[in-house]
C-alpha cells in the first residue's frame, strides 16, 4: 500500500493491514512533528508534493526493498498540509518472517524516502520565521539554505 493523503493517518489500520499469518514481525515507524529542532521552536510543519511522483518513488523504495528482504506486506503513508506538534506526518509499515529483516527493511525504507522522494517540508518556528527543507538534507535538518520570515 502506498498513500499520499491531506487526512490523519491511522497507523492502527495500517498496522494490521500489514500483519500476516506468514510472518513473525510487524514493525511501524511513524515520523511525528516534534518541538525542538536543532535547538529551535517548531510551532508546525507544511509538508507538499508532487503525488504523483510521491508514490512512484514509493513503489521504487518497496520494490527495493522486497528485492533485498523477505516481506510479506508493506506499507508507506505520508501526509501533506499542515501538521501540528504531535501529528503523524509518515507511517512505514512492513512485515517479513522474522523481526531483524522487519527493522531492517522498515529502516532502510524510511531512510531512503527521507533522502529521494520528492516531498518537502516547512519548519514553521516560534519566532516566525519558516525554513524549507529540501529532500536528502542530513539528518532531517534544514540545510537547504531557504529562509523566509513571515
Amino acid at each position: 500500500m502506498i498513500q499520499i493523503t491531506n487526512d490523519t493517518i491511522d497507523y492502527a489500520a495500517l498496522t494490521e493491514r500489514v500483519r500476516s499469518e506468514q510472518a513473525g514481525a510487524v514493525v511501524l515507524f511513524l515520523g511525528t512533528v516534534r518541538e525542538m529542532t536543532d535547538g529551535r521552536k517548531t510551532t508546525a510543519l507544511d509538508y507538499e508534493a508532487f503525488p504523483q511522483m510521491a508514490e512512484a518513488k514509493f513503489k521504487e523504495l518497496l520494490d527495493e526493498a522486497r528485492g533485498r528482504w523477505p516481506i510479506v506486506n508493506a506499507a508507506i503513508v505520508h501526509r501533506l498540509g499542515r501538521l501540528e506538534l504531535g501529528d503523524v506526518s509518515v507511517a512505514v509499515a512492513v512485515s517479513t518472517p522474522h523481526r531483524q529483516q522487519a527493522f531492517e527493511a522498515g529502516r532502510h525504507l524510511i531512510d531512503r524516502l527521507k533522502e529521494v522522494v520528492p516531498i518537502w517540508k516547512k519548519e514553521n518556528w516560534a519566532d516566525g520565521t519558516t525554513e524549507w527543507v529540501h529532500p536528502g538534507t542530513a539528518n532531517g535538518s534544514a540545510e537547504c539554505g531557504i529562509r523566509n520570515a513571515e
